[in-house]
């Protein structure tokens, strides 16, 4: 039976406005099938949502599901830890408000098989984008997770064109929606610096060329200039992190519909709950480049660049029960308005993925994904953190604990 929600102040994840007294309707399939105001006089089953307020549910573009944020451990001795951690953190993201993630890199493809068995209806709950393993060089940001043969089981080892090209096509065959690169350095990797390039423009452009005659995007770990330059020039899709972005940079950027995905939250809970609990080399370089980040997005944000919400969940201390609410509120601190800073887990979100023609909003056709809050989270960003909102994810309510098949997997969590 078709089951309508009434009674509800809708932000459709588009329109900077709130339609109050408005309904909409969801079939067996969990798809909208019609919006209005008031309530319609149908035999479908009424739901009333008591005046509260109604938005989608919020995309998160970067995380790491296969990481424990708060044991911050980096290696990663089976398959099996890996599916466990991804298995457990989905749980608590889908809790939180979260229906939709992009993977921005996972070991042993686990968000790739994962992935299969949502299609395959085995699997419910917060839908994953995979990229599977990440590129990167040797000794790179990403050359750090080993399996119990020592060789590296998180990211591709990428020191050439040809095994560029044909890392990018195993990722494919394998089922990736998004390939990723680790262009420059990171703060959690031991070796490199944060400005180090540790790709070329030429293996790059390898990725994005093969990524999109597949349909798939690519996205940039990039945080030095030189190699945001260079992934800039090579045809990414969107910029991951993107500490030390120009001027000229965030203007191309704008000009062609790139998207920038700051991920402040990864900074910011390192400097707050990190000291003496992670490496001394990763704290210091966080440290370095905090204010940096800040800056230089905000500049992006006042260019007009897309501000995408991707938290880098997983890293340390970087919550996914709490993170991708509070990652909504810090772009705020960037200068954008919440209804700007929405944009950026919704309709925007759903651009950066290619699934805003079933996602991101609520509209005629698309998946019923959507939260309900007590007050009005255009007027007052904060609403989103509120503890005890409603979940829906095509147009159920969601539970404590999600069947996810699997024997139940879900219940030993």
């Amino acid at each position: 039976m078709n089951k309508t929600f009434t009674n509800l102040n809708l932000f459709n994840g588009i329109d900077e406005t709130i339609v109050r007294n408005s309904y909409f309707t969801v079939n067996e399939s969990g798809r909208i099938t019609e919006i209005g105001i008031g309530i319609p006089n149908d035999d479908s089953q009424k739901i009333d949502l008591k005046g509260k307020y109604v938005m989608p549910g919020m995309i998160n573009a970067h995380t790491h599901i296969m990481m424990d944020p708060v044991l911050n451990k980096f290696n990663y001795a089976s398959e099996t830890e890996v599916t466990f951690e991804a298995l457990n953190n989905l749980q608590k993201l889908l809790q939180s408000g979260v229906t939709y993630v992009r993977d921005c890199g996972c070991a042993f493809d686990v968000d790739i098989k994962l992935r299969k068995l949502q299609e395959d209806g085995q699997l419910k709950g917060t839908e994953i984008l995979p990229s599977g393993r990440p590129m990167t060089m040797t000794g790179g940001h990403a050359d750090f997770v080993e399996g119990l043969d020592g060789e590296t089981t998180w990211g591709h080892i990428t020191d050439s064109n040809d095994a560029m090209r044909h890392a990018v096509r195993q990722n494919f065959k394998r089922g990736a929606n998004n390939i990723k690169v680790m262009v420059t350095g990171g703060v959690m990797s031991p070796t490199d610096q944060v400005d180090d390039v540790e790709l070329t423009e030429e293996e790059i452009r390898i990725a994005v060329e093969e990524a999109h005659s597949k349909h798939m995007t690519v996205a940039a770990h990039a945080q030095g200039n030189r190699g945001i330059q260079f992934a800039l020039d090579a045809g990414v899709d969107s910029i991951e992190h993107g500490i030390y972005l120009d001027k000229k940079q965030a203007e191309f950027m704008k000009d062609n519909d790139i998207y920038l995905v700051p991920t402040l939250s990864a900074c910011v809970n390192i400097e707050k709950f990190a000291k003496d609990k992670v490496p001394n080399y990763m704290y210091l370089k966080n440290q370095a480049v905090k204010a940096d980040l800040f800056k230089n997005a905000t500049m992006a944000a006042q260019k007009g660049v897309k501000i995408i919400v991707g938290t880098d969940a997983g890293t340390p201390f970087n919550s996914f029960n709490t993170g991708t609410a509070d990652e909504v509120v810090l772009l705020t601190e960037l200068g954008l308005t919440p209804y700007q800073a929405l944009l950026g887990t919704n309709i925007y979100a759903a651009e950066l993925l290619k699934i805003d023609d079933q996602y991101g909003s609520i509209d005629v056709d698309k998946f019923a994904d959507f939260l309900v809050l007590d007050e009005n989270p255009l007027d007052d960003i904060t609403a989103i953190k509120q503890a005890n909102k409603l979940v829906y994810k095509k147009g159920e309510l969601v539970n404590q604990k999600v069947n996810v098949g699997l024997n139940e997997v879900a219940d030993l969590l």
